[in-house]
């Protein structure tokens, strides 16, 4: 039923922060861009990755239910691969984000970490040795 990852979604106050801080990190910019009904950026897309999944950046005045309340983030994490765990997560809390969950090894060489981006989102990292197994067998 789930065939694979197709986009994920986060919401931001400030989607041209947003973009900036997202474009910084990723080193591109977004390919794709559409208004909202009043003119005013609603919505920013990237492709990332050795499979070109999309990260959708969508102005916050368009989440279903409004913002998340309380001291915690809401919603799903979705853990993005990477070969060097505490380089990505160093990085990301450089730029100012702030550690959600810190460098937990899960077993049989999986470790995660996650972060909470400037805009209120759950970013998930992962050294993820299956994904590295599945990656080469496809070259």
């Amino acid at each position: 039923m789930l065939r694979g990852f197709a986009t994920i979604s986060f919401w931001a106050d400030d989607l041209d922060a947003a973009k900036r801080w997202y474009s910084e990190l990723l080193g591109i910019e977004p390919y794709f861009e559409r208004p909202g009904p009043d003119g005013r950026p609603a919505y920013y897309e990237f492709r990332v990755g050795d499979y070109q999944h999309e990260l959708g950046l969508i102005d916050a005045r368009f989440a279903p239910g409004g913002p998340p309340t309380g001291s915690a983030p809401a919603g799903s994490i979705m853990y993005w691969h990477v070969d060097d765990l505490e380089g990505a997560v160093e990085r990301l809390l450089s730029m100012g984000a702030k550690e959600c969950e810190p460098r937990t090894e899960r077993g049989h060489g999986f470790v995660t970490a996650s972060v909470i981006d400037p805009f209120g989102n759950v970013l998930g990292v992962m050294y993820n040795p299956h994904y590295v197994e599945v990656l080469a067998s496809l070259r």
